[in-house]
């Protein structure tokens, strides 16, 4: 069963009613997981396999006691109860599982739908009976965790969720199908703005810090790559020096961007690495404020970072 995940929407809205439910947002890697009898698969939203890089899911998996399921989820590396995605950067990159293993870093994968279960598809349920479904036939032990959820009536409790350390809620309507594609059906509330940005250059380090000074950062739109802005923190000192031999290998003669991008002395790069990108908000003039490096992203496609607008409150 190869399929693309259901994607949530950015939203303000903070007030829903009872037709909703909230769960946990988590910051991982989203991955869609088939076991058929012996065979286990994962594989990531745009497809690709993750299937020999996280060896101690495919055993989590392989013991279950339903042969046949397709499940979706979200891999995550835990400090405590908070999610690290600075952490699981370390494990992100490694596609063999012997050193996938030797790394250090222990994962979880929260799973929160099943869409295919013995050989039936649940696609088209409600989602609150597909999660039933979910957590009456599988085994939650290990490294599989049960994503729970709450039912939503009044304001979401975003405020509680941000002070427990978590990246926000994701608002999802209780009777949606699971559909392949961004659906307003389910919204994500964050706890601060952030989202992928295309790096299309970097500048030279300045005084005693090594590897570059910032990242130039933009995102696809009306064919062009639009200067979004720099970032220059939430890099340490070995993440800068590795990334700089990175985009070393990137190198080209020219712009990338689509329009005038007011920084001297700048390195252009081709524009094929993603990072994630938290700020605290978007400027007038389309740039980010305070923005904050968390880490590249691997299983994004360059060609589809876009700017995400939120949709607005509503009643």
């Amino acid at each position: 069963m190869d399929l693309h995940p259901m994607l949530a929407t950015a939203s303000d809205r903070r007030e829903f009613d009872e037709g909703w439910v909230l769960e946990r947002k988590l910051d991982g890697i989203r991955a869609v997981a088939e076991r058929d009898g012996d065979r286990v698969r994962l594989w990531s939203r745009t497809g690709k396999p993750l299937t020999d890089g996280y060896p101690e899911l495919v055993t989590a998996l392989e013991a279950q006691p339903v042969p046949r399921f397709t499940v979706d989820g979200e891999i995550v590396a835990l400090d405590g109860e908070v999610t690290s995605f600075a952490l699981l950067q370390r494990r992100m990159g490694l596609h063999d599982p012997v050193r996938a293993l030797a790394s250090g870093v222990t994962v979880t994968y929260f799973l929160f739908d099943v869409l295919a279960l013995m050989g039936h598809e649940t696609t088209g349920l409600p989602l609150t009976d597909r999660k039933q479904l979910l957590r009456e036939s599988l085994a939650f032990d290990g490294p599989l965790r049960y994503t729970e959820h709450r039912a939503a009536a009044g304001p979401a409790p975003l405020a509680e969720a941000c002070a427990a350390g978590w990246e926000g809620l994701i608002a999802k309507r209780a009777a949606s199908r699971y559909v392949s594609r961004r659906s307003p059906d389910w919204l994500k509330l964050k706890c601060e703005a952030g989202q992928e940005l295309v790096v299309g250059g970097f500048t030279e380090p300045g005084g005693s810090r090594t590897g570059f000074g910032a990242l130039l950062l933009g995102y696809h739109e009306g064919g062009l790559l639009r200067y979004a802005g720099k970032v220059g923190t939430g890099f340490d000192t070995r993440t800068l020096t590795a990334l700089r031999g990175v985009l070393d290998g990137l190198l080209r003669a020219d712009s990338p961007f689509g329009e005038p991008v007011p920084v001297r002395a700048a390195h252009w790069v081709e524009p094929r690495l993603v990072a994630q990108v938290a700020f605290t908000e978007w400027t007038r003039d389309g740039r980010l404020r305070a923005p904050r490096f968390l880490g590249l992203r691997p299983d994004r496609p360059a060609a589809e970072v876009v700017r995400e607008r939120p949709l607005p409150p509503q009643g």
